[in-house]
């Protein structure tokens, strides 16, 4: 089963202290290319999150973004911080009691102090010792972020395997077309040779041994029964490779390279109209397949 290159994948955990947001986007790229936004707590971990998301989705442009934020109750409300409140009004009521100050308002002033009360906005910043999540808190996380991806990826993937097959088969079917009509065109050929022929043997310099030599070399140049038998090889080869359980999208765009090569040689050895537009048509359904094998891993 084929396996697309695209896929999305969220996964989210909250606490009383945290809440952790993860989310996989995976785009079609000839390597992986993988992009990291993560807090600085969690930078010690990017050797052991590269390594667990390249294992599992080998190629694509993947962006993994990690974020860790308070719960939302904890940031719908301000927040006092007792410490910072006590410390400001020791502050201020030693400063009154040098300048013999007897203000009655220190409880207000100390209120209004910086970082004594937290706006919901400056809440919604854990601190460093919140953030600091361990790897086998994060990894499982990251897990089942990767697992929605994959589950994308598959489902992609189906599509996508019933679409090309149908354009292998498109392909099938032409060819049909072409074994039908190749009788019908060698029996023009031969008439066509026939009357060449006839005009040919009655010119004074008529050249027996050179004119078979030149006819062996014509019969051969249209001679398109081993292009047929080779492209319905590759046809077969690309229809089992299609379901082999490894990741098979470079192996299926060098079938497809073949496949290209035998239908352009039937075109040019043809020599028939009616041969040449069921080529154009071949041609026109392996486009497809080149261009639904960019998004195949």
């Amino acid at each position: 089963m084929l396996l697309s290159m695209t896929g999305y994948g969220v996964a989210h955990h909250e606490t009383e202290q945290y809440t952790v947001t993860i989310e996989i986007k995976s785009l079609n790229s000839k390597g992986l290319d993988l992009g990291l936004r993560t807090p600085r707590s969690i930078a010690a971990y990017e050797l052991e999150l590269r390594n667990l998301v390249s294992r599992q989705l080998v190629r694509g442009k993947v962006n993994v973004s990690i974020d860790i934020t308070r719960p939302a109750a904890a940031r719908s409300r301000a927040t006092l911080n007792r410490d910072a409140l006590l410390a400001a009004y020791q502050e201020l009521k030693s400063v009154a009691q040098e300048l013999g100050d007897g203000s009655n308002n220190l409880l207000e002033l100390a209120l209004r102090m910086p970082g004594v009360v937290q706006t919901p906005a400056e809440a919604a910043a854990p601190t460093e010792e919140e953030l600091a999540l361990s790897w086998d808190d994060l990894q499982p996380l990251v897990q089942d972020a990767l697992d929605r991806v994959l589950d994308f990826r598959r489902t992609e993937g189906q599509a996508l395997t019933t679409e090309i097959l149908s354009y292998i088969d498109h392909i099938r079917i032409l060819l049909s077309d072409v074994e039908r009509h190749d009788p019908t065109r060698l029996e023009n050929v031969r008439r066509r040779m026939h009357e060449g022929l006839g005009e040919l043997v009655q010119n004074d310099q008529f050249n027996p041994s050179r004119f078979e030599q030149e006819l062996l070399y014509y019969i051969e140049k249209l001679d398109i029964a081993e292009e047929k038998v080779r492209l319905i090889s590759h046809l077969h080869y690309f229809a089992e490779t299609v379901h082999l359980p490894e990741p098979s999208g470079k192996k299926l765009v060098f079938i497809s390279q073949e496949i290209g090569r035998e239908i352009n040689t039937i075109g040019s050895k043809a020599n028939d109209s009616t041969i040449q537009h069921l080529v154009v048509g071949m041609k026109e359904e392996l486009e497809k397949i080149k261009e639904q094998l960019n998004n195949i891993l």
